[in-house]
């Protein structure tokens, strides 16, 4: 049985006295320098802590109880049970060097442009970190990119960031932690950019109303944002932006939603030339004299999309103003005083337009009701029909329809007919995108001038895009079988990128086993903080010659190297895939929310986020079961007779020798090749291609309605794009960028 306690060296010159940890087991006794130091009167031997009142009490004290933890562990949890003297105080050295080298980074530390080009980038709806990872991974002909910005909506998304990019790597990248949706976050998003340009923006917007698997929302909060996203991109206009999603939004709604996406992009205008192409509608009115008011309309309209968002908003209310005024003048003609005054059609045309003015005001109302209609889970009850229908009737679509049919309801007279056709014309123009208005603008012209328009429209589309890319995480050495959608909008001045070229082919693809097989040290309800050694011929005996050939020298992209000079997957994962870039980032740890982040409570290991659930003996049995059986289908007639049948929906065993499938948020869908229990946080992250050096900040996991506020580690992992395919997305925008 060990004993562990702290006691005070001599003081030195300035009258401070190094804390030692003495171990005593077995009569044997070893002493260890914390490395911290404080005044002999600051020091409680009694509770072997440092009294409140000094100034790094909380720190200090953190500290101490941590590295106590680690020593117990070593004594009472650890796999192995003869440690010497040496090798105790050897690991126990490590967690000390880390938390002190941790202590000593610089903060903030920018690009060094000796080191070659560097080339700025922005993550939104950043997560934990995926794409920024494979962005910073990525170096191609003395060419890299420097981080400015990343942006997500929750804490624990920032704090693993904050940790990641500015205390551990010394970046100072700044985090924006705000809804997209908010009307001050353009604003907010160039303050923090503070002018810097913007060559890439990268970024999945969640949409799981696009998922096939999820459920399909009528007014989830999640379903617009890809519209919010694209603002973005007019505003920063980078050389480059990547959009992922998933595979289900190239089928939704029968592909209507991906063209609605590729409409938007190529809705994206070079605001430069945006007065050649309203000269030029302007000057169709001289063959179009009748439908001069259409034209001006249209001019309007297109000259809305060089103004910033709040300079719009005023141009859309005097645009809806101008055509109140039109009707208003029109209306003596079309009824008399009296019905003017009383009758419901005319009303809701003349109320129609005092809601087209105050669209600004609506939207926001319409983001909050959407906002607490999903924090209160409306969906599936007697409820959402009612906020579906009065949402319905907020859009701007609805509200033109209901003035085009009192209009119709009115029996105009013929003489005013086009009058009011005009007044609806204009009202539909209001909400066209720019590829609408161009197809609406050729319906003015002759041959000659569409081939004129033909002309303007090629240079005013500021991105190209063909289509959407399917890309499978496995091609670019990861080991999992993730399909995602990209949409790569090229700016029209850069090199056409329309798919990322695969690094790894079928048969070279990275393996289950050679992402996971060193980290299988760890039992039922455990937490590991150092690496273990992993016999393959104990473990696997049999068939241990079959699972080392599995084990495949690899480059940082997964490509198998002839010579044996290279790294496997998972030496790549402990070393890191950062190419040297930073050479001077502190030693990675983890805190459990920002206030023990600013307090340095940090837990410095050489091994984070391996913990295994606490599985009871059921649990463990039914997993055994369908281990054995290799499929959970085909293990329900023995899980039935063994009194063990779940209602969960799946269970994954994960194949060694081949790829896992999707990784998701939720840990217990996944059953270990080798052993009946659920998958660790660094093990999911592994299987995502992260570095062991990335550590998942706050809490594990967790479960019910805290979902919706929450993200802890499990979900980071899960939603994260896999770093290595975002290598590869950025390798080939480093090879075309100009």
């Amino acid at each position: 049985m060990a004993t562990f306690n702290f006691y005070l060296d001599k003081t030195d010159k300035k009258g401070f006295a190094p804390i030692h940890l003495r171990i005593n087991c077995n009569a044997e006794q070893i002493k260890v320098s914390t490395k911290e130091k404080v005044k002999p009167e600051e020091f409680d031997k009694e509770t072997q802590s440092v009294i409140s009142s000094s100034d790094r009490a909380v720190e200090i004290n953190y500290y101490l109880g941590y590295l106590r933890d680690r020593a117990e562990e070593l004594f009472n949890n650890s796999l192995k049970t003869r440690y010497t003297d040496k090798e105790i105080k050897d690991k126990l050295t490590d967690f000390v060097n880390a938390h002190k080298e941790g202590h000593d980074v610089n903060i903030v530390r920018k690009s060094d442009p000796s080191n070659g080009e560097a080339f700025t980038f922005v993550d939104l709806f950043a997560g934990a970190g995926g794409f920024s990872e494979g962005f910073l991974q990525a170096e191609s002909d003395n060419k890299y990119f420097d981080f400015l910005l990343a942006n997500d909506i929750n804490d624990n998304s920032e704090l693993t960031h904050l940790v990641r990019y500015n205390y551990q790597l010394g970046l100072d990248t700044g985090f924006l932690c705000q809804d997209i949706t908010e009307p001050d976050f353009l604003d907010n998003l160039l303050g923090k950019l503070d002018g810097q340009s913007v060559d890439v923006v990268c970024g999945g917007p969640p949409c799981q109303s696009f998922s096939l698997a999820g459920k399909r929302k009528k007014f989830d909060k999640k379903d617009n944002l890809f519209a919010h996203y694209l603002e973005v991109i007019k505003v920063l206009q980078p050389k480059y932006f990547v959009m992922e999603n998933v595979k289900g939004i190239l089928t939704k709604e029968r592909g209507k939603i991906k063209e609605l996406v590729l409409t938007e992009i190529n809705s994206i205008v070079d605001i430069n030339e945006i007065p050649k192409l309203s000269n030029f509608v302007g000057s169709l009115k001289k063959d179009s004299l009748e439908d001069a008011f259409i034209l001006d309309c249209l001019v309007k309209r297109i000259e809305m999309e060089q103004f910033t968002e709040a300079k719009a908003e005023i141009e859309k209310e005097d645009y809806i103003r101008a055509i109140d005024a039109r009707f208003k003048k029109l209306i003596p003609n079309v009824v008399d005083y009296k019905t003017s005054k009383t009758d419901v059609r005319v009303g809701t045309i003349r109320h129609g337009f005092n809601l087209l003015i105050r669209n600004k005001e609506w939207e926001k109302l319409k983001r909050d009701i959407i906002r607490e209609k999903d924090y209160c889970n409306i969906d599936n009850d007697d409820f959402v029909d009612t906020f579906t229908e009065f949402l319905v009737h907020l859009d701007a679509q609805e509200i033109i329809d209901k003035i085009e049919k009192a209009f119709q309801d009115l029996k105009v007279d013929k003489k005013f007919k086009k009058q009011c056709g005009d007044i609806i014309h204009a009202l539909k123009i209001y909400v066209l995108n720019i590829d609408d208005c161009l197809t609406t603008i050729k319906k003015f012209c002759n041959k000659k001038q569409e081939q004129e328009l033909q002309k303007i429209i090629d240079d005013i589309r500021l991105y190209k895009i063909e289509a959407p890319f399917v890309a499978n995480s496995s091609n670019y050495g990861v080991p999992q079988n993730r399909e995602r959608v990209l949409f790569i909008g090229c700016r029209k001045d850069q090199q056409f990128i329309s798919e990322i070229p695969a690094t790894v082919k079928e048969e070279e693809k990275v393996s289950v086993f050679e992402a996971l097989y060193d980290l299988d040290f760890i039992g039922n309800n455990e937490e590991v903080h150092d690496y273990q050694p992993v016999d393959i011929t104990k473990q696997y005996n049999g068939v241990a010659k079959k699972m080392k050939g599995l084990l495949r020298p690899r480059s940082i992209a997964g490509k198998p190297l002839t010579k044996r000079n290279g790294k496997t997957f998972a030496e790549w994962s402990k070393t890191g895939r950062l190419n040297g870039r930073f050479v001077n980032a502190a030693k990675p740890f983890y805190v459990k929310n920002t206030e023990a982040l600013d307090n340095n409570q940090r837990d410095h290991a050489l091994l984070h986020n391996h913990k295994s659930s606490n599985q009871n003996d059921n649990v463990i049995k039914r997993l055994d079961i369908i281990l054995k059986e290799g499929d959970y289908k085909k293990a329900q007639e023995k899980l039935n007779q063994c009194g063990l049948a779940s209602n969960k929906r799946n269970y994954n065993v994960l194949k060694p020798e081949s790829q896992s499938p999707t990784v998701m948020t939720i840990p217990d869908d996944y059953i270990h090749y080798n052993s009946p229990r659920a998958l660790t946080v660094r093990e999911m992250a592994r299987l995502q291609s992260f570095d062991d050096s990335f550590v998942f900040q706050g809490k594990r996991s967790t479960g019910g309605n805290n979902r919706k506020s929450e993200l802890p580690q499990y979900t980071l992992v899960g939603n994260a794009v896999p770093p290595l395919m975002a290598r590869a997305v950025a390798m080939e925008i480093l090879k075309n960028i100009k």
